[in-house]
């Protein structure tokens, strides 16, 4: 009796026949060790089979279980971990695997064991925070970490029909009521929410106090929350209401109105999203917006510090006072109040904040208010005199670009750096403001209030200072 030659391998098979564990075949073809399925999916020929290294293919198994896999995930988002950020979960590292972003070894498919050096590789991408967002939904309290607001306020957003549920699992609480089932939300629907829905105040929503009414609460679920107008669409993508028009009449593949008038039509708000998504005219946000800034003491000692999602309000009037507030963890909080105690507070050396070129500050930065918000967050608010702001001076030491307005105008020796507002930056060698020469200049915080009130006056040019600050 003649034997027959298996000459198509599964997995299963590929492993007996080199004597390796299935996870080691596994990895071997999910890495490249060894070819792809070559006859079909999940089987290989015997020619592939035979021509692979037992001992490679042994010696190169490594694993990880899911619940380490998503605390280096999670490390790599950034440590301490940024506010709009929840925690990588092992159930995470299952949809991870599901995408193809991981090879599945072993174990529960839900948490599975995965290799460590493709973890690795995967937190060291930029885009692991979108690759997150678009393949791992979340349940309720996680979404409402993504959204940054308390629970009750996500309960609100589903109540009105902004998201609705794309999936469940159930998950056995044991001694807390046993098998519960829980929703599961798109997290790329989650992130565009403060994109698509630009009527509501985040930030009032994200900085509702515990106890108190959800400002969502105040809102009734409408089938108009799903049409929008031109002009919504126009706010959405933060362009003018022309453009709009000019993308419907370009664009074959616009969507078509679903209500409203051939003067005012309304479309359907998902459609459009989507249509602006395809088209890269909105993103989806990634997380927050970061501040950073250094921060110096009385006593000299600097400090760095990050501040999420920040606010920054900057005073008009030199009489004024600039407040700048972010989500902040209690230990940097500890560190900056410890810093501006005292009768001069402290010095902000660079500040380095979205929507303004970098700042720094001559004295007086105080802590002026501590604030938890419902969901937990501490929200920090740091202030100083509008006339101490100017420019921050280039290289990591930071510190301000000091003008000098000379109490004589600039004779034609000078050699210092000349700005519109009268001032200029002295060097050490120049015959009339260098270091040998007295005081003939009177400071002021270059780029600043008073930089800028000096500017404004009449008749004042960089080669005319002859009267005093």
């Amino acid at each position: 009796m003649v034997r027959s030659v298996r000459e198509v391998f599964d997995e299963g098979q590929a492993a007996g026949r080199l004597r390796v564990p299935v996870a080691a075949w596994r990895w071997a073809t999910g890495s490249g060790l060894v070819p792809a399925a070559d006859v079909g999916p999940g089987r290989w020929s015997r020619a592939v089979v035979e021509a692979a290294d037992p001992e490679q293919v042994r010696a190169a198994l490594r694993g990880i279980e899911a619940g380490v896999a998503a605390d280096r995930l999670t490390e790599a988002l950034g440590v301490p971990l940024p506010i709009l950020r929840p925690r990588v979960t092992a159930s995470a590292v299952g949809h991870l695997v599901k995408a193809g972003l991981l090879v599945y070894l072993g174990g529960e498919p839900q948490f599975p064991v995965v290799h460590p050096d493709q973890v690795a590789a995967l937190a060291r991408r930029r885009d692991l925070p979108a690759l997150l967002d678009r393949h791992v939904p979340l349940g309720p309290d996680q979404a409402a970490v993504r959204l940054g607001v308390r629970r009750t306020d996500f309960d609100q957003v589903v109540r009105l029909g902004w998201l609705a549920p794309i999936g469940s699992v159930d998950i056995d609480y044991k001694h807390h009521g046993g098998v519960t089932t829980v929703p599961l939300y798109d997290a790329q629907e989650i992130a565009l929410l403060e994109v698509v829905r630009p009527c509501v105040d985040w930030r009032a929503v994200r900085t509702a106090r515990a106890g108190r009414r959800s400002p969502l609460a105040a809102l009734d679920p409408s089938p108009g929350w799903q049409r929008v107008l031109l002009a919504e669409v126009a706010r959405i993508a933060r362009v003018g209401r022309a453009a709009v028009v000019n993308w419907r009449r370009r664009h074959d593949d616009f969507p078509g109105p679903v209500a409203g008038t051939d003067v005012h039509p309304q479309f359907d708000r998902r459609a459009v999203v989507a249509w602006l998504l395809a088209h890269d005219k909105i993103g989806v946000p990634t997380g927050p917006t970061i501040a950073a800034l250094v921060l110096a003491g009385a006593g000299g000692a600097t400090h760095r510090f990050r501040l999420d999602d920040p606010w920054l309000s900057l005073a008009d009037d030199a009489a004024g006072e600039d407040c700048l507030s972010g989500w902040s963890t209690d230990e940097d909080a500890d560190a900056m109040a410890a810093l501006a105690v005292g009768e001069f507070g402290a010095s902000l050396r660079r500040l380095t904040a979205p929507g303004t070129g970098p700042l720094a500050v001559l004295g007086e930065v105080r802590v002026i208010e501590r604030f938890r918000s419902g969901s937990g967050g501490l929200r920090l608010t740091l202030a100083w005199p509008a006339s101490l702001r100017g420019t921050a001076v280039s290289g990591p030491a930071g510190g301000l670009v000091r003008h000098g307005v000379a109490y004589a105008g600039p004779g034609e020796g000078c050699v210092c750096t000349r700005h519109d507002c009268g001032g200029v930056v002295p060097v050490s060698w120049c015959a009339e403001h260098g270091d040998v020469v007295g005081p003939v200049l009177e400071w002021h915080p270059g780029g600043g209030i008073r930089c800028m009130d000096l500017a404004s006056r009449p008749g004042r040019t960089a080669r005319d200072s002859t009267a005093p600050a």
